[in-house]
């Protein structure tokens, strides 16, 4: 049997996730991403990957995640006619992701087309794909629920398993049979999630892949405990409310969120933060906290304990309150006293995020509190780096704001917990690892740390090269 392996996203970088696998004479592909980061860099790198998806013959989604789901649309526009294969919480994620995106491209060609009439320009541009095409995606999906085996190809049984990394999440697990009689089992990690975090189960413990392609995002690096992290978060909190100051953090609108909703939930409770107003301004995030709501059987047994059996809400309480219109966006700038406002993009590259930082990020009272992965030369990063200055809507303003970071809130696992993870495997068996989803130096690490654990052999995937996999 013939198997192939290469990737055409996150593949010495974290985002863009695009990776195939070649089995004979078909091609599955695994997750169909955007790439984030720098706007014109973001633009110029899916407009590029646009007329390069489509031509395969089954598709997996691991989660919901933009780098993961936001290119999707792009296969039926590019006649993919097949199935598109999720978790019922991946599918209806992902919907609104892509529905969101769909609906901020058309936006911004609207603004661009009418700049350049009055500039007398010529603009031809067009949205990478519409609604009409998030549509078709979502008529394209087949639900898989964790631990159910399906054949999506004759020569392919699929099977999830909750990858812990945000609500749906799974590891694409794959048993292949040639037509000569020959088997292999693949497994495609999509991001790797942590122990004990809040709301969603551990990563689970896959049976023993000959292959594993693996995310490396945390490669080099190391989280806080969540103990400590709460504590942190208590005390960041506290102290910005002693300054008169609001916390304005940027997180992504899926699962960032809604985490922590929960965490603060947990700790006005306990009264160990003072209950003051909590802001979530991003309608995305609205609308995911809702799908969260409806998928309990995601939730972990901490969840079901705390909240579910209480009949409480874990995303909602009396301090908080989510905004909707851009009306009661514009009017949390004028909030006297303590607040926190949590806010999309994850990156600071769009979204509310910026119209707060504009407002709030020259006051010492003030802190930015950074809770997830920013890359590099995004605002995020220029802020996580406490640049003396950032650049907002074309001006200058200087960075007087508190800046603090809390790792432990990290969807992704770090080095030491994917260490501990793959300790779980049949080494013996595991013929290879390839690192996908991760920056050079994190990935140089990650592998010296799997080689130290006794992994024979772990590839560093390139962009577009070619691996064999012997069966």
């Amino acid at each position: 049997m013939k198997l192939k392996l290469y990737s055409k996203g996150a593949a010495q970088e974290v985002t863009g996730s695009r990776h195939y696998l070649e089995i004979e004479d078909k091609t599955l592909q695994i997750d169909c991403g955007a790439f984030q980061g720098k706007r014109k860099e973001s633009e110029d790198k899916n407009r590029a990957a646009a007329d390069d998806i489509g031509n395969v013959d089954a598709v997996v989604l691991t989660h919901a995640h933009f780098d993961h789901c936001g290119m999707l649309p792009l296969l039926p526009k590019n006649g993919y006619r097949e199935n598109i294969y999720a978790t019922p919480a991946t599918r209806d994620l992902a919907s609104l992701i892509m529905m969101d995106s769909a609906n901020i491209q058309a936006r911004d060609i609207e603004f661009l087309s009418k700049k350049a009439q009055k500039k007398n320009e010529i603009f031809s541009a067009e949205p990478l794909y519409t609604e009409e095409d998030v549509i078709a995606a979502q008529n394209q999906f087949v639900t898989l629920s964790y631990n159910r085996p399906l054949y999506i190809l004759p020569e392919v049984e699929l099977k999830f398993y909750d990858a812990g990394h945000i609500l749906g999440s799974a590891i694409a697990y794959l048993t292949i049979t040639g037509t000569d009689g020959t088997q292999a089992e693949v497994a495609f990690s999509g991001d790797l999630g942590r122990k004990n975090k809040a709301i969603i189960k551990d990563p689970e413990i896959i049976p023993n892949p000959d292959y594993l392609v693996l995310e490396s995002t945390y490669g080099n690096r190391l989280h806080e405990g969540f103990e400590e992290a709460l504590e942190k978060l208590k005390n960041v909190v506290n102290a910005a409310a002693e300054r008169n100051g609001k916390v304005i953090i940027p997180a992504f609108a899926v699962e960032r969120t809604q985490e922590l909703v929960y965490y603060l939930h947990l700790l006005t409770d306990k009264k160990e933060i003072p209950e003051i107003p909590i802001y979530v301004d991003s309608p995305m995030a609205t609308n995911a906290t809702a799908i969260f709501r409806v998928h309990q059987e995601c939730y972990d047994k901490e969840t079901n304990d705390a909240f579910i059996q209480h009949h409480e809400n874990p995303f909602g309480f009396n301090a908080l309150k989510y905004t909707s219109s851009v009306a009661e966006s514009k009017s949390l700038n004028d909030i006297k006293g303590p607040a926190i406002i949590i806010s999309a993009d994850g990156m600071c590259e769009h979204g509310r995020i910026r119209h707060h930082l504009v407002r709030h990020i020259d006051n010492p009272a003030n802190t930015i509190l950074i809770v997830g992965y920013m890359a590099g030369n995004t605002l995020g990063r220029r802020i996580l780096e406490k640049q003396k200055e950032v650049r907002l809507f074309g001006e200058w303003k200087k960075l007087r704001a508190h800046v603090e970071k809390i790792n432990a809130f990290s969807a992704h696992a770090d080095y030491s917990e994917i260490r501990e993870y793959v300790s779980n495997l049949d080494l013996k068996k595991l013929k290879k690892i390839f690192l996908v989803h991760g920056e050079p130096d994190a990935q140089k690490n990650l592998q010296k740390v799997l080689l130290e654990l006794g992994v024979k052999e772990v590839e560093i995937v390139k962009y577009g090269e070619s691996y064999t996999l012997s069966t």
